[in-house]
């Protein structure tokens, strides 16, 4: 069946629908599903909110001296620069060299790329976009950075934020497979395209 075919095939659905085109996938949650008339699969904010929330609270050893613990994670899209933020908490300890904890809110950016051998949305490039601490003077913005971008690296690149199951990519004997990403203000839109 042609992508027209499968279009007319599916609209009386849609129009179940209440004439959205959106068709959630099997064992989906509700806002996430196939879009027929753009051939795209949405993945809501939600759904990448819950799919991170697991890695928090996170513990990391930097430069083997310093304790670093991530916590709290709160997730934005950035459409405009096709990018995922995801502000957390953190707080730096280390008896040795510091007379308390410090904690710093830092705030990470991340593209997305797709990894066919497991049919996953990954994060990618993840870097620190922003440092805030009231425990320490600005000089060490620069240090707290390359701890916040350590951190990053450490957990956040490759992450699989969304794992596609091999019947949303196959419909009527034909394969398909994600193509561009697009991060919208509420959600992230695949393009799905045939093999």
């Amino acid at each position: 069946m042609d992508t027209a075919s499968m279009k007319r095939a599916l609209f009386p659905v849609a129009l179940c629908l209440s004439g959205v085109a959106l068709i959630p996938a099997l064992g989906q949650a509700a806002d996430s599903g196939y879009n027929i008339w753009t051939n795209e699969y949405t993945v809501s904010r939600q759904q990448l909110q819950s799919a991170i929330a697991p890695q928090f609270p996170r513990k990391l050893r930097y430069m083997d001296i310093f304790d670093v613990t991530l916590s709290n994670p709160r997730l934005g899209m950035l459409p405009a620069d096709n990018r995922m933020n995801t502000v957390v908490d953190a707080q730096i300890a280390n008896p040795l060299l510091l007379q308390r904890p410090v904690n710093a809110v830092l705030t990470l950016s991340s593209a997305f790329k797709y990894d066919p051998a497991t049919r996953s949305l990954r994060l990618d490039a993840p870097k620190v976009d922003k440092v805030d601490s009231s425990d320490l003077p600005p000089q060490y913005a620069q240090q707290l950075t390359a701890l916040g971008n350590a951190a990053a690296d450490q957990f956040l690149r490759d992450y699989a934020l969304y794992t596609f199951k091999p019947e949303q990519l196959q419909m009527n004997g034909k394969r398909f497979e994600p193509g561009k990403i697009t991060v919208e203000q509420d959600a992230v839109k695949v393009e799905i395209k045939e093999k």
